[in-house]
């Protein structure tokens, strides 16, 4: 039987949709079969798709068909209601459902908004669908502004009701709580709400979440965004109408305070622009011009010569009608969000004690290595031992974003190259939570240890002929400069590549911190997340025409890292004939490849020449290779050439839409990795917790 569970909240903007990404990241740990169901959806067509469920399956990829996620439209299910088809209204959630769970191991299903005047029916029919399915429901409160007492009473009212209506109520989650409440009001909850069958959980506010995107303004207000159109993910803390003078209005600016005038205060819209790029006063998030007005020529003259500016927005309603209608912007998190999503699991994460929540969440079957549970292990085991990267490109914005997640989340401790002047602004320009004060950032054209750096790589490369004002000039490189911390022990690896070549960033590592003893040669894994395991496929980026020697290097090399990351190494060397069927010169070099590797390492479970199907197909290894120990269940898969890799594992990412994480360089004394200029923050994350866990095992 399908495991489920009910989430219903008790009156609008809980925080539903934090929660349900919370544990959808548990779910997924233990099976990729997850998926979201609402009875119900607040749209006024299906061509509107509901924000939470749209979250979930963009965020997570969830393999679910939008049109099979709900039932019913708010206006159709009430129609039906009012006509009294109570049954045909419930025989529908149920069909909906049970086809949905025939196909899933966990269904999230998340309960209706209450944001219309049917609240006081909603909230029955939340705990009557909830009790017709026989699904446990989560209770989900808010507490902002409320005391403990006042929380607890809140909360004791609808768990008495649910309860009332015969709903299992398997846990509460008060979210949005007060800050220096949580402790105080956990102990409450705990006391007088938790049960050995029910658990409580108090997750702090945070103004980032509740906190509207320029995005999200100039869309409710139906502005027109005048200005600053590349920056309209910035998020406005605080909403502040100005009507007083230059010298009296700037003493109230806030950061990220979206600014309400007048149309025609071009005085206050330069001086807040200027205020703006001070570094004497905090940023702001945005303008909103009111009234209809926008600046005249002579004023838009001047602003489209300042370069990059705040977004300006312009709407008809007047100042006092505007500020009214902002106060009521409500704010969502969406799948393109990476900061709020980022910031709602690391919440969830903190103050919810994942372990008590699986306990009550129902039993799953785990289906081998789901790529949510890898990318969950990749973060928990860098976690667990913190190591120093550097990350020469300092000023790439995916680099920058990705070292707000990975700060965030206390995954390492990061380095940053550049001037500090350009990185600094381009923290601020993107609005990044980013504690300077705990971040070095280095311009190896100043740092004081230039000239130190530089004797060394003089004295490691002079027998090549390398003078040493040529290695003061590749030291002031920022690939030279951050190797070179790697190598004396100033960080403990680097990632680099987002904004340079393989080369550009491969070539120091070679030169002089070169391969490990016994290696002769530096090769690379893709980690393969599919559906229900992980694969490791080497070499698909950096040897193009390997000998047999050095593929049998590759193999060791890649069975090594699969273990090193918790995939046990199967290794199937591969070729176009299995067994001993075919011949040629390519086959031989696989065959006696398998035999190198086979003698440097007899404790590996390898084998080959074998063909891909043979390799990963249980059907197909008992027809070719019946008996094998590795043909149907090989986890690391070792090809032939690059040319083969490289195809097959662009071919497999983009047809079965499996997650791939590299390249991961391996057969180096100290890590070094390589970025694709393509590479998304996801990857830069990845790849920087993957540096971190190679950097603790050569300790």
């Amino acid at each position: 039987m399908t495991n489920a569970i009910y989430i219903t909240t008790t009156e609008p903007r809980c925080g539903k949709s934090l929660v349900s990404l919370g544990i959808a990241n548990i779910l997924l740990r233990k099976t990729g079969r997850v998926s979201v169901f609402r009875p119900i959806i607040d749209a006024e067509s299906a061509d509107q798709p509901d924000k939470n469920i749209e979250l979930l399956l963009s965020w997570f990829n969830l393999k679910t068909d939008y049109e099979d996620t709900y039932a019913f439209l708010e206006h159709d299910a009430l129609a039906l209601l009012g006509q009294g088809e109570y049954d045909a209204f419930m025989d529908r959630i149920i069909q909906k459902y049970k086809h949905l769970e025939a196909r899933c191991d966990y269904i999230i299903v998340i309960g209706s908004d209450f944001e219309s005047d049917e609240a006081a029916i909603e909230f029955d029919l939340n705990a009557q669908i909830a009790q017709t399915l026989g699904i446990p429901v989560l209770i989900v409160s808010r507490a902002d502004k409320l005391g403990p007492a006042e929380a607890l009473g809140a909360v004791r009212v609808i768990l008495d009701s649910f309860a009332g209506m015969g709903c299992q109520v398997a846990g509460v989650m008060v979210n949005r709580a007060t800050p220096e409440n949580v402790a105080e009001l956990t102990a409450v909850l705990q006391e007088n709400i938790a049960r050995e069958d029910r658990f409580v959980f108090v997750i702090p506010a945070d103004e980032r979440l509740s906190s509207p995107t320029i995005r999200e303004v100039a869309e409710q207000l139906d502005a027109e965004v005048l200005y600053g159109e590349e920056h309209l993910d910035w998020l406005a803390y605080r909403n502040l109408i100005i009507a007083m003078r230059i010298r009296n209005y700037l003493n109230h600016l806030t950061r990220n305070a979206l600014l309400i005038t007048a149309g025609d205060r071009n005085d206050v819209l330069l001086s807040a622009l200027q205020a703006h790029r001070s570094q004497n006063y905090p940023r702001l998030a945005g303008i909103v011009l009111t009234g209809g007005l926008k600046p005249p020529e002579s004023v838009a003259l001047l602003l489209e010569g300042l370069g990059e500016l705040v977004p300006i927005l312009s709407v008809q309603t007047d100042t006092y009608d505007t500020a009214a209608l902002v106060s009521n912007i409500r704010s969502y998190i969406t799948a393109d969000n990476w900061a709020k999503i980022n910031l709602s699991l690391k919440l969830f994460e903190e103050y919810v004690d994942t372990a008590v929540l699986e306990t009550h969440l129902g039993r799953i079957q785990a289906a081998g290595m789901t790529p949510r549970m890898f990318l969950y292990s990749l973060m928990q085991k860098a976690k667990a031992d913190k190591k120093r990267i550097v990350l020469p490109e300092g000023t790439d914005e995916r680099i920058l974003r990705a070292a707000e997640i990975l700060l965030n989340r206390h995954i390492v401790d990061l380095v940053l190259l550049g001037d500090p002047r350009e990185v600094r602004k381009q923290i601020r320009r993107l609005n990044l939570n980013i504690n300077l004060d705990e971040v070095p950032i280095i311009d190896p054209r100043t740092s004081p240890k230039l000239d130190k750096y530089a004797q060394t790589l003089y004295e490691l490369r002079r027998d090549r002929g390398l003078p040493l004002d040529s290695a003061h000039d590749l030291m002031q490189d920022v690939a030279y400069y951050g190797t070179m911390m790697v190598y004396k022990g100033d960080a403990d690896g680097m990632v680099s590549g987002a904004a340079h070549t393989t080369a550009h960033t491969i070539r120091p590592a070679l030169q002089f911190i070169k391969t490990k003893p016994g290696f002769s040669v530096v090769s690379s894994v893709f980690f393969m997340a599919l559906d229900d395991r992980v694969l490791v496929y080497g070499d698909c980026a950096v040897v193009p025409n390997p000998t047999a020697e050095q593929l049998a290097e590759i193999a060791i090399s890649s069975a090594d890292t699969a273990l090193t990351f918790g995939v046990e190494p199967r290794v199937a060397m591969l070729s176009y004939s299995t067994g001993e069927s075919g011949s040629g010169a390519d086959v031989e070099k696989v065959r006696r490849a398998t035999e190198l590797a086979h003698a440097r390492r007899p404790d590996l479970i390898l084998e080959g020449p074998m063909q891909y199907d043979a390799a990963v197909s249980p059907q197909v290894a008992a027809a070719k290779m019946p008996g094998s120990r590795v043909a149907g269940r090989a986890t690391v898969l070792i090809f032939p050439d690059l040319n083969t890799g490289n195809n097959t594992y662009k071919a497999v990412q983009r047809e079965t839409g499996a997650i791939a994480i590299g390249p991961v360089l391996q057969g180096l004394k100290k890590p070094v990795n390589d970025l694709s200029r393509g590479c998304t923050v996801e990857d830069v994350v990845n790849t920087v917790a993957i540096t971190a866990i190679q950097a603790q095992e050569e300790d």
